[in-house]
């Protein structure tokens, strides 16, 4: 979690250097709220920011929160990162996100949370 972060960063970048090595992906979820921070991604071997649902529910009413999701797009891939908006919920966010570059979306848009044996079936028939 993040406060486990806190408190022994450098512990934690050596751990997510090993994951990374071992083949994991890694991604720093809920970008732009709590703790997460800008040193992270210097700090951090990642390979994808998450973009906070809060910011990508008003995509297209808020001007603040439109700036913010294409400041994080922009800024995960000017350091090689992907970026993953969370909560797409409609066809309107994923076209706003489709013209802002966004590399994944992730949302009930897509489909509500299944238990594995449905998700399995889910995903045999894409």
């Amino acid at each position: 979690t993040e406060s486990l972060i806190m408190q022994d960063p450098e512990r934690v970048a050596g751990d997510l250097r090993r994951l990374r090595e071992l083949g994991f992906a890694l991604a720093i979820d809920d970008f732009g709220t709590g703790h997460s921070s800008l040193a992270y991604l210097k700090r951090f071997p990642i390979h994808k920011l998450k973009v906070d649902q809060s910011f990508v529910r008003n995509l297209g009413t808020c001007a603040d929160d439109s700036a913010i999701v294409e400041a994080i797009i922009r800024l995960g891939q000017s350091l090689g990162l992907r970026v993953i908006a969370e909560g797409v919920e409609t066809e309107d966010n994923l076209n706003r996100l489709r013209g802002l570059g966004c590399d994944e979306i992730q949302g009930y848009l897509l489909s509500k949370p299944l238990p594995a044996a449905e998700a399995t079936a889910f995903l045999s028939c894409r």
